[in-house]
């Protein structure tokens, strides 16, 4: 009997990768540290879209970011750490923040997207509910130079790829294209065919299909380690046993760099963590909502809202710091009015609190390659607030590389190579 495939990771990507392998008819199982859809694929705000697929590092960005020093409640915050790889990873942060590697980076992604939809078409097609609705997205702003500003950006970016309005509304028409918004908003546009999912749902969905397929999935089970013979990855340790495998895929997001420095590759991950809550607004936002001059986002989820917002770069862990949820939620009222009259008034209005640390490498890519050194090992992580959107099309290609032996081309500015030099 052929082992099987194993992937590590019971996440967006991971289940994904899962997904195309056993349909394609081979032998996998997943092996989940906690619970499938446990970790940064549970809490975050659902998008999968075109407009907003772009690398974090971006030209003003670190500037942005150092401004954000002493201030929790800054959109993007940082918090040093006495720790000379954050330090190391900060350097290369901002050597990828140069407008030429932004278009690079952008251009890459862009055409990894570009069959985004179509596969999560198919994906409901075969009987997955990925709960995905295509309402578009508002782009909401207090002042009208800066909507016509991101809009100018956006055009200049997106090269036709996905449509764009001629110019933005202003004036007190601005706040009426989505019924949630308050009469503050003087300037927004939409961008027409954007979509949303329930993350844990879609990823609860491919769960049970990858079950119903016969792929076996070991939740609340840590992968430690690997065995080898000569440069083939032949079985996965983990503290309940080994595992035999063919092959082994590691999409476990913050616990990939532990993982990879078992098969003798550093990777330079840190976590950027983001903060979201559920509130029940009236009325409801009936598209996603970008609130752009405060970078927080709404989505419509699961007949309730989801706010989210925030990225903080605080060293690789998951303290939920309440300040940040108080952050995120002042910042939304500038946009959908004032829903909460004081602070402490939120502990009774919000649910589900979550943070989660989202997984970014230095120049805003993610990795999806095979592991150097190794016949058939493979890394699919780094996705940062991608996960959702990519998870299909990271899956749907590397799946095709592992079956094949042969790297997609869509796939060459994500291999690992490049986080060497």
């Amino acid at each position: 009997m052929t082992a099987p495939v194993v992937v590590i990771g019971g996440g967006v990507v991971g289940l994904c990768t899962a997904y195309y392998l056993a349909e394609a008819g081979l032998a996998v199982e997943v092996v989940e540290r906690r619970g499938i859809a446990s970790g940064a694929s549970r809490g975050n705000a659902g998008w999968v879209c075109l407009s907003h697929s772009t690398p974090v590092p971006a030209p003003g960005v670190l500037r942005y970011v150092l401004k954000s020093l002493g201030r929790p409640d800054s959109p993007l915050y940082l918090r040093p750490l006495p720790d000379p790889a954050f330090a190391r990873w900060l350097w290369r942060f901002w050597r990828s923040s140069t407008p030429a590697a932004f278009r690079r980076g952008y251009a890459a992604i862009a055409e990894l997207n570009r069959d985004t939809f179509e596969l999560f078409d198919g994906l409901g097609e075969a009987g997955i509910d990925t709960t995905l609705s295509r309402p578009g997205m508002v782009h909401a702003f207090l002042s009208a130079t800066e909507a016509r500003h991101h809009l100018a950006v956006q055009r200049e970016m997106a090269e036709g790829r996905y449509p764009l309005p001629d110019d933005v509304t202003t004036g007190a028409a601005a706040h009426r294209l989505d019924g949630a918004l308050s009469p503050r908003v003087r300037a927004a546009y939409l961008v027409e065919g954007e979509g949303v999912v329930d993350p844990e749902a879609f990823s609860r969905a491919l769960g049970g299909a990858l079950t119903a397929a016969g792929v076996k999935i070991h939740e609340n089970s840590e992968a430690t380690g690997f065995r080898y013979a000569g440069d083939r990855v032949i079985g996965l340790r983990t503290e309940q046993g080994e595992i035999p495998c063919s092959a082994v895929v590691v999409a476990a997001g913050m616990r990939s760099p532990a993982l990879l420095r078992e098969l003798r590759h550093a990777l330079p991950l840190q976590a950027g963590k983001g903060y979201s809550f559920s509130v029940d607004l009236e009325p409801a936002p009936r598209h996603t909502l970008y609130f752009g001059e405060r970078r927080t986002v709404a989505s419509p989820i699961g007949g309730t809202t989801r706010i989210a917002g925030t990225m903080e770069l605080s060293g690789n862990n998951n303290r939920l710091d309440w300040r940040r949820i108080v952050a995120v939620a002042r910042a939304s009222r500038h946009y959908l009015g004032p829903w909460f009259e004081d602070p402490d008034d939120l502990v009774a209005l919000i649910r589900d609190p979550w943070v989660g640390g989202r997984p970014f490498l230095p120049d805003g890519l993610p990795v999806i390659d095979r592991v150097p050194g190794h016949d058939n090992a493979y890394a699919a992580t780094g996705h940062g607030m991608l996960g959702v959107t990519l998870g299909p099309v990271t899956g749907r290609r590397l799946a095709d590389f592992i079956l094949t032996g042969r790297r997609p081309g869509s796939l060459a500015p994500f291999g690992l190579a490049r986080l060497q030099r």
